[in-house]
């Protein structure tokens, strides 16, 4: 390797590596979570987005007519709770948060969505964050019968 006396070769090698860093974290969505950014990731089923608003170690837990109070569904750890919304944002219905509210480190919402079928199901949802990332969520849905 030759040495560069005008020192520009590594100046340019610098400058393409920085650029090339920054066009990937370009690539790379971060969403910081709020009223309005969980309701285009919801209403735009977006599973990606809503999965990086959890912790690594998140649980989301759900009520509903299948799973009581007594035996919630308990969905545990990024990877499944990013799976579940791939399943939930990947069907052919409609979804609008209704409520939003933010106080600190605590956040609820609702939501109606609706199947093609005409079938309804209300959601009624509390966050627990921590760092700025979801690390608890109980959710009470009901469908139409």
């Amino acid at each position: 390797m030759h040495a560069d006396p005008t020192g520009q070769l590594g100046h340019e090698a610098n400058q393409a590596s920085r650029f090339s860093t920054k066009a990937r974290w370009e690539n790379i969505k971060m969403e910081t979570l709020t009223i309005s950014s969980l309701r285009q990731a919801i209403e735009g089923r977006d599973g990606a987005t809503l999965a990086s608003f959890y912790a690594d170690d998140a649980v989301l837990q759900i009520v509903d007519q299948d799973h009581p109070p007594s035996q919630p569904l308990e969905i545990k750890g990024h990877g499944a709770i990013a799976a579940y919304f791939d399943d939930v944002c990947g069907r052919a219905m409609t979804h609008r948060v209704e409520f939003g509210i933010a106080d600190g480190e605590r956040l609820a919402f609702t939501q109606a969505c609706a199947y093609p079928d005409g079938t309804r199901v209300f959601c009624s949802a509390t966050l627990e964050l921590l760092g700025g990332k979801i690390a608890r969520q109980v959710s009470v849905q009901a469908w139409d019968a």
